[in-house]
C-alpha cells in the first residue's frame, strides 16, 4: 500500500494522512504508534554513520530524531506549505528557537509587533536582550511607520502574530513581509491563533511560522507543545539548535498533536462560526462595551481579514465589561456555569481568561493600558459547544453583574 500523495489533495484530506504509514517493517500501522524509546539500532554501525552524517534518513536518538514525533512535524510542514518543521516542548522554545534559527543573536536587532502575548514581550526583552540582541516594538499595523521604523533600525529579524493576542488585530502579512525583504530581514509569524485552516504564513513570504500545539493543533487540552515550520534554508539551524539545546517534543505529546490535527480543519470551522455568533451577540449587549473580533464589521481590519483568510474569522472574541473593573471581571468569571476560567485557548470547550492576570500579567500597568489592554477586557476562546448553550452562560454572568451594579 503506497502513501497517500499529499501535494494535490486539499486541506481537510492533508490534516488526516500526512505524515501517516511509514512502514517499520513489512507491515504498515494505519496510524503512527507512539515510539518511546530513546535510541534506535540497526545491523551495522556504516547505517547510523550514515544516518548521523546526513547521507540517509533514519533515527538514532530522540534528542535528534523520533518517528512519532516526525509524522507529526510532517502533517505541520505539509498543511503550512513549509520544507521542513521542528516539534518542542512548549509554544514558547518553539518560538525562541525560530527566533535563534532566524538569526536572533548576540548583536542582532529584532523588531517585534507591539501587540504581542505577554510572555513573547518578556522572552524578547529578559532573553533575547539579555543574550546581547537589541529589541525594538514598533506599530506592524501602520505600514508607513513600520517602513520608517525597518529604515532606521534595519533589523535581522521581524516578528508578528498573525492575530494578535489578545486584541486580535490582523496582520497584513503580505505587506509586511515584502516591505521586510527590502531590508533584508528574515519574518517570524507567531500564527497561533490563525492555524494552517486560515492562513499560510509563508506562501505570503515569511520565514519561519511559530504554532502553540497546545492550542488549536492539538485542540483537547491534553497536551503541551511547539512547533515551527520553516524555509529549507532554515532546516540546519532549526536542527542544530533542537539537537545542542535539546526542548524537544516527546513522542506521547507527538502522538496526541497529530491525532488532533486530524479534526483540525473541521474543528476550526466550527470554532470560527461559533465565535462570530458569540461575538455578534456581544456586540449588541448592553452590558459590553467593546467587542474585538476581525469578522465584525466595526474591526479595523474586518477587510483585510476577510481577503486573507479562508472565509473565517478565528475562534478567539475579546471584550470590554461595561465600568468594570477588576473585582467586577472576577465576578462575572466566577459566575459562569460553562465557559472554563483557564490560561489556554483553542480547546473544544469554551475557555475564558482574564489577559491582567494571566497573559500579559507580567506587563506593567501602564504598558498594558498603552496597549489598549485595559482592566476590563476579558478573552474568550469560543469552543465546540451549541451556541445557544455558550450565550445563555454568557447572559446569565452578565444579568448577575448588571443585577449587582444596579
Amino acid at each position: 500500500m503506497q502513501n497517500c500523495p499529499m501535494a494535490d489533495r486539499r486541506t481537510a484530506t492533508r490534516a488526516i494522512h500526512a505524515g501517516e504509514r511509514k512502514p517499520p517493517a513489512d507491515f504498515i500501522p494505519v496510524v503512527t504508534p507512539i515510539y518511546s524509546d530513546a535510541t534506535f539500532v540497526y545491523d551495522s554501525l556504516e547505517s547510523i554513520d550514515k544516518i548521523a552524517g546526513g547521507e540517509r534518513h533514519g533515527f538514532t536518538y530522540s534528542r535528534h530524531d523520533n518517528p512519532t514525533t516526525a509524522c507529526f512535524e510532517e502533517a505541520v510542514a505539509d498543511l503550512e506549505e513549509a520544507s521542513v518543521a521542528v516539534a518542542f516542548a512548549s509554544g514558547m522554545s518553539a518560538l525562541y528557537l525560530a527566533l535563534l534559527a532566524a538569526g536572533a543573536q548576540k548583536g542582532s536587532r529584532i523588531l517585534a509587533a507591539r501587540d504581542l502575548y505577554g510572555v513573547t514581550v518578556k522572552l524578547l526583552t529578559d532573553v533575547c536582550g539579555a543574550s546581547g540582541a537589541e529589541v525594538r516594538f514598533a506599530d506592524t499595523m501602520d505600514l508607513a511607520v513600520l517602513e520608517k521604523e525597518m529604515a532606521e533600525f534595519r533589523p535581522t529579524v521581524l516578528l508578528v502574530e498573525s492575530i494578535s493576542n489578545p486584541l486580535l488585530r490582523v496582520c497584513d502579512l503580505e505587506a509586511v513581509c515584502a516591505a521586510a525583504r527590502r531590508f533584508e530581514a528574515r519574518v517570524v509569524v507567531d500564527s497561533t491563533f490563525a492555524t494552517p485552516v486560515l492562513v499560510r504564513p509563508l506562501a505570503l513570504g515569511a520565514d519561519l511560522v511559530v504554532h502553540s500545539a497546545t492550542k488549536y493543533l492539538g485542540g483537547h487540552g491534553d497536551l503541551v507543545g511547539g512547533v515551527v515550520a520553516a524555509r529549507e534554508s532554515f532546516r540546519q539551524p532549526l536542527k542544530y539548535f533542537s539537537r545542542l539545546i535539546g526542548p524537544v517534543l516527546g513522542p506521547f505529546e507527538a502522538w496526541l498533536a497529530r491525532r488532533g490535527m486530524k479534526t483540525l480543519p473541521l474543528r476550526m470551522e466550527r470554532h470560527c462560526a461559533n465565535a462570530a455568533r458569540v461575538a455578534a451577540w456581544l456586540d449588541e449587549h448592553s452590558q459590553v462595551e467593546r467587542v474585538n473580533y476581525p469578522g465584525l464589521a466595526s474591526h479595523p481590519d474586518r477587510a483585510l481579514a476577510g481577503r486573507l483568510f479562508e472565509g473565517m474569522y478565528g475562534g478567539n472574541v475579546s471584550f470590554e465589561i461595561r465600568d468594570a473593573g477588576r473585582e467586577q471581571v472576577f465576578q462575572f468569571i466566577n459566575a459562569l456555569k460553562m465557559c472554563v476560567p483557564a490560561t489556554s485557548l483553542g480547546d473544544v470547550h469554551t475557555m475564558i481568561l482574564y489577559p491582567a492576570i494571566s497573559s500579559h500579567r507580567d506587563l506593567a500597568p501602564k504598558t498594558r493600558e498603552r496597549l489598549g489592554i485595559r482592566d476590563n477586557l476579558v478573552r474568550l476562546s469560543v469552543g465546540l459547544e451549541d451556541t445557544v448553550d455558550i450565550l445563555e452562560d454568557l447572559g446569565q454572568a452578565l444579568g448577575l453583574l448588571s443585577a449587582k451594579s444596579a
